[in-house]
């Protein structure tokens, strides 16, 4: 039986992938220090006898005994509201905790895969954005911790892959939602949802003008997992190419849930992208993969984990 390990494992993604490893026949070690995830996103897996639970801060050790066929680091704040409010701690797990992350993969002659981000793309200047983009990032600006930590990230797996020889893999995650994520994390599809269902006004910063592209869970676990399998090493886009304005988004919202909500303008926060859609040919090309699960259908499963929430 093969074994993963998936830092970050009671994460709204991390738990969701620690799932599919388990239904794909590994044995998986998941590690989290709980201080964006939750306990409750795990608890179906407690009498799960192939998954064992490590309840570790990454920045300051990794420790796994036995063999490890593949690390997956998963672990950091990934919303805006996490990583404003944990500034040091998001670039402490992504620096150390990659670095810890790797020595593990090394040591063990195992893969590793990083999660990274659309963020490393900033505000960007080209659109879609396409792997070969370099970016258009502020490092000194508030979001600047996270999307540094990332490409920090990204530099210290193809240091690990250049010089050590591991086997490496990164991908840029694109937005994602999907049940198990967190009412009150800052992001924007369970802060429209959970206004609308409460009938409160949607928060919509700017003129909702900026657009943005939404994958499902399902379907971004599934590309995570069929790059794990191949032999590329440099970063992957795995996202929604469908792409709608905020404003847009919002309105969704509401139709769907039947909300009497309406929508409230607020100032664009600083370094907040005006554009984000993936360019995903990689994904086609390399790993046969693309999105199957559509908005209106990924909305209606997401809205009904959040009604049990609320």
């Amino acid at each position: 039986m093969k074994t993963a390990v998936v830092t970050g494992a009671a994460g709204f993604l991390g738990s969701h992938l620690s799932d599919r490893l388990l239904a794909e026949g590994f044995r998986v070690i998941g590690i989290d220090n709980f201080i964006t995830g939750s306990p409750t996103n795990l608890e179906h897996l407690k009498n799960e006898p192939k998954f064992e639970f490590k309840q570790q801060d990454v920045t300051e050790y990794v420790h796994v005994s036995g063999e490890v066929d593949i690390v997956f680091h998963f672990a950091s704040p990934a919303s805006p509201i996490d990583y404003l409010e944990l500034p040091i701690q998001t670039l402490k797990v992504g620096s150390l905790g990659t670095y810890r992350c790797l020595g593990l993969a090394k040591e063990k002659n195992s893969r590793f895969l990083i999660a990274s981000t659309s963020e490393c793309y900033g505000d960007p200047l080209v659109h879609p954005q396409t792997e070969e983009y370099w970016g258009n990032v502020n490092p000194i600006g508030p979001r600047g911790v996270y999307d540094e930590a990332k490409r920090f990230a990204e530099a210290m797996t193809m240091a690990y892959h250049r010089y050590h020889q591991v086997d490496t893999k990164i991908v840029r995650i694109f937005n994602t939602y999907g049940p198990r994520m967190r009412l009150k994390d800052g992001r924007v599809v369970p802060a429209f949802i959970s206004q609308a269902l409460r009938g409160e006004p949607l928060t919509v910063f700017g003129d909702g003008s900026q657009t943005r592209s939404f994958c499902f869970v399902s379907d971004l676990i599934d590309g995570i997992f069929r790059l794990s399998n191949g032999t590329y090493h440099e970063p992957v886009n795995i996202g929604n190419p469908t792409e709608l304005t905020v404003k847009e988004f919002a309105e969704r919202i509401i139709r769907i849930t039947n909300s009497t909500s309406t929508l409230a303008f607020k100032p664009l926060p600083t370094d907040d992208p005006k554009q984000r859609r993936p360019d995903i040919s990689k994904a086609k090309k390399l790993l046969a993969w693309e999105p199957k699960v559509d908005l209106e259908t990924g909305l209606q499963k997401t809205i009904t984990y959040f009604k049990g929430k609320i």
